[in-house]
Formats: C-alpha cells, sequence, structure tokens
C-alpha cells in the first residue's frame, strides 16, 4: 500500500520523505528539486511488536511496512501540463492516499514558489489541479455512458446520473471524497476510475521548532478550512524532525524531543496516521523463530488475513487459534495464555482485530 507526499515545490516534502525512511532524497531550496518520484519502504512504529519481542525472544522480529513515495511538487496549470503536472498526476493517481504538506511557518531564506506564505492558498492550488484532473476524467467518461444511456440502456442511465453528479460537485470545487453518493453507486462507478480526490487524505501542517507541540495560526487556519472534509490534520517540524534523525544514539534522540516537549518523534505519528489512512490494520505471529507483524485491511476475515502469509493458507484454511494482544500482555506467553483458557478457536467468518495473535490451521 502507498502513500504519496504532495504539495506546492519547496514546502518540506523531500525533508520529511527523508525522516521517514531515512533515504536520502535529494532536499534543496529550489522548486522542482525532487522530478523522479523517491519511494521508501518505512517501518510502521509499534510498541506491542517490542512487548511481545521482550516475552517471546524470538530469533528475528519483523515489522508491518508503508511505501511512502515522495512526488514531484505541483503547480498551478499542472491539470493542463504545467511544470511537471502530467508527470506528478500520473505518479499520484498510483498512491493509495495522500500526505500533503502544507507550509505553516514563515522562513525569508526558503523561497515560497508564490512569494509568500499561506496555506489556504497553497491548499486550494493543488486541490483545483487535482480536481480538474478528475474533472477532464469524469468528463470524458460521461461522454460515452450517455451514448448508451440514449440507447434505452438503465445501467447506463444510473451511471451516468452519478458521473453527473460528480461532475456537477468538481465543478462547485469540492473534492470527490467530499460529495455524497450512496456506498453502491462508490463501489460500481466511482472506485474503477480511480479518482485521485476520491483518496483519502492526511494534511501535513510543516511549522517551525516552537510551534511544533501546540501548533501557531496558520495550523488553525488550515484546520478550520478542512472542518467539513474527511481529513486529518497533524503539525510536524520537519526540519527539526531531520535535525532529530542525524542525531547518532537514541538517548540523545530522546533528549532532544524532551527539549521540545515531545514524547516521541513526529515522524512516527505520521507513520502510523498513514497507515490508518489507508484503512489498515496488524495481526501478528509470535514464535521462537519469528514475531512478526502483518499488515491488512481492516474488516479482513480469518482466511483473508492467513492468505496474507500465503495462499495456500487461505485456500485449505480449517480454523485460526487467537489470543488478543491483552491477554498475551496479561499472562506473559502463549502456554500461560492455554492454560488460563484464553486461547480462542475461530472459524471463516472471524473478523481478525488489530493485534490479535494469531496461529493458522490449514490443509492443501
Amino acid at each position: 500500500m502507498k502513500a504519496g507526499i504532495v504539495g506546492l515545490p519547496n514546502v518540506g516534502k523531500s525533508t520529511l520523505f527523508n525522516c521517514l525512511s531515512n533515504a536520502k532524497a535529494q532536499s534543496a531550496n529550489f522548486p522542482f528539486c525532487t522530478i523522479e518520484p523517491n519511494i521508501g519502504v518505512v517501518n510502521v512504529p509499534d510498541p506491542r511488536l517490542e512487548k511481545l519481542e521482550s516475552m517471546v525472544m524470538p530469533e528475528k522480529v519483523i515489522p508491518a511496512t508503508v511505501e511512502i513515495v515522495d512526488i514531484a511538487g505541483l503547480v498551478k496549470g499542472a491539470s493542463k501540463g504545467e511544470g511537471l503536472g502530467n508527470q506528478f498526476l500520473a505518479n499520484i493517481r498510483e498512491t493509495d492516499a495522500i500526505l500533503h504538506v502544507l507550509r505553516c511557518f514563515d522562513n525569508d531564506n526558503i523561497v515560497h514558489v508564490d512569494g509568500s506564505v499561506d496555506p489556504i492558498r497553497d491548499k486550494e492550488t493543488i486541490d483545483m489541479e487535482l480536481q480538474l484532473k478528475d474533472l477532464e476524467t469524469i468528463e470524458k467518461k460521461l461522454e460515452r455512458v450517455k451514448r448508451t444511456a440514449k440507447t434505452g440502456n438503465k445501467e447506463a442511465q444510473k451511471e451516468a446520473a452519478v458521473l453527473e453528479a460528480l461532475q456537477k460537485g468538481l465543478e462547485e470545487g469540492k473534492s470527490v471524497r467530499a460529495i455524497n453518493l450512496e456506498a453502491d453507486d462508490y463501489r460500481d462507478y466511482v472506485r474503477p476510475l480511480q479518482l485521485i480526490t476520491e483518496k483519502p487524505v492526511l494534511y501535513v501542517c510543516n511549522v517551525d521548532e516552537a510551534s511544533a507541540v501546540s501548533g501557531n495560526s496558520y495550523v488553525e487556519q488550515v484546520k478550520a478550512a478542512v472542518a467539513e472534509e474527511d481529513a486529518e490534520v497533524l503539525v510536524l517540524a520537519v526540519g527539526t524532525e531531520a535535525d532529530i534523525t542525524e542525531l547518532e544514539t537514541y538517548e540523545e534522540r530522546q533528549l532532544f524531543l524532551e527539549d521540545l516537549g515531545l514524547d516521541e518523534p513526529g515522524a512516527s505519528k505520521l507513520i502510523r496516521a498513514a497507515y490508518a489512512l489507508l484503512n489498515l490494520q496488524t495481526y501478528f505471529t509470535a514464535g521462537p523463530k519469528e514475531v512478526r507483524a502483518w499488515t491488512i485491511k481492516t474488516g479482513s476475515t480469518a482466511p483473508q488475513a492467513a492468505g496474507v502469509i500465503h495462499t495456500d493458507f487461505e485456500k485449505g484454511f480449517i480454523r485460526a487459534e487467537v489470543i488478543s494482544y491483552d491477554d498475551y500482555l496479561t499472562y506473559g506467553s502463549e502456554t500461560k495464555v492455554k492454560e488460563a483458557g484464553k486461547m480462542r478457536v475461530e472459524g471463516k467468518e472471524y473478523v481478525v482485530k488489530d493485534g490479535d495473535v494469531m496461529h493458522f490451521r490449514f490443509n492443501v
């Protein structure tokens, strides 16, 4: 699953990417520093994995991961091919969720592509370009569907009505995710189009170090502007996060965070937020060979969760032996959980809960 970092040029996207992935994407004080998208596979911080490791003492530990893509900066006119527009829009279409970075700090030494700091204007610039691209997609599709609808085809008539609702919403400046449609219509007609503004979004307010804990007036403007959207806002001092990642020891990083009044790196919060944004959750397998976090879609059944390990596990699924994470923590080992009668046997209909520790029985 991929989350794409987007925003205007020079708002801190590549610096953020470096913090998240410990990769070294080029970041510099000029627009279009990033041209080809940088891709990093990022571990999802999870204290539960560390606890399981301390109890099981396995040979190795494998965390869950999310793929983060640093996409070139977008400018006004991108939907018509300005700047790196077409390339940018193709790259973002391939992601599953959007991390939209907004500049929420003043610094005369860092140039802004529009000459002044205004996160609401910046957000609207990006939104408009993405909406215009989606509108272009809708109009092309609608033209074809209307021709079929004129023949009396009921399905085409229904699809045309949905597309017209999307067209109207986009023309009013709404993103697709903010347009109210029936769930079935989304599944049948909207999802196959892979519209950019349908993707879930997390707004990342890039602030200065002094605003890292409580934000600033720019952040409050952003929160007010997105209040009606189904979106979250995260405050992050990206430059400071970059400084923290440069420190060599865990102790040094913790002291730096304490001085700022933070309990953990903001990058960790962002990775977890991206994971949740992608509608993902974690279950664990735990044994002497390895303790591992497995990523599944929220709402997955036990056979679907087993299929993430191997397709044969799903095909030949018999049952799952399940321990809740809290019970594992309370009793301290799988043996003691069993002795206490807290291990459950679940069948094909079981919906996996976040944090379940599982063994699968299967026969191929």
